[in-house]
């Protein structure tokens, strides 16, 4: 196995891959990530080069055997690696409400402008102080290793929110790792405004500022 660390290679990955997509979606996003100023701290395992036929995206210098995603080639598929970042992921993807797991490329057409906000509602930030509130409201939530989960997202990669006029969080998502979003939520008291939304709206917005694919 060879962990890529030049640019270049790390940029003709990037267009390979691109190339596989929707097959590749999950470990792309990764790659996107780590070519963007790498904040989660990853790195990329190819089992050759430049004709590799399966990659994992990791947290640098991990076994192979800690959270990945593998990109088997020829039509092999995709399969999610274990450990601590897919098992709470996984939990977010799928039909549950208040979560939602989908790549935000996927996202970027169809979802329309971000409309009329509603009096009182502003677009702000969520704060280190807002993660326990991330940590009630996630359905899969509620325990120390999802705090601490929650609060890496929330430090280390994009998120959106819109606030109150008290600058109190009304509605939100996180992304994550892989360039997907998690933990979409909006407070019960504040739903069927159109919040949701508009925070997604936002979301795909940047995502396709920063090369994220878009699908639709």
């Amino acid at each position: 196995m060879l962990i890529l660390t030049c640019l270049s290679q790390l940029q003709r990955l990037e267009e390979a891959l691109r190339r596989s997509l929707p097959l590749a979606l999950p470990v792309y996003g990764a790659v996107l990530n780590i070519n963007r100023g790498n904040p989660g701290e990853l790195e990329v395992v190819v089992d050759s080069w430049p004709n590799f036929g399966a990659i994992l995206a990791r947290r640098r210098g991990e076994v192979a055997g800690g959270d990945f995603f593998f990109f088997g080639g020829g039509g092999n598929g995709t399969q999610r690696g274990g450990g601590h970042w897919e098992h709470l992921r996984a939990h977010a993807v799928g039909g549950n409400r208040g979560c939602w797991g989908e790549p935000l490329g996927i996202l970027g057409k169809g979802t329309g402008g971000t409309g009329r906000l509603a009096p009182g509602v502003r677009v702000g930030t969520l704060s280190p102080a807002h993660v326990d509130l991330l940590n009630e409201t996630w359905p899969y939530g509620g325990n120390a290793r999802s705090r601490r989960y929650l609060g890496e997202l929330l430090g280390r990669y994009p998120h959106f929110c819109l606030q109150d006029g008290a600058g109190d969080p009304l509605s939100w998502t996180l992304t994550d790792h892989f360039g997907t979003g998690t933990h979409g939520y909006t407070l019960p008291g504040h739903r069927r405004h159109g919040h949701m939304r508009a925070v997604l709206s936002l979301a795909a917005r940047q995502a396709q500022a920063r090369g994220f694919p878009a699908f639709g």
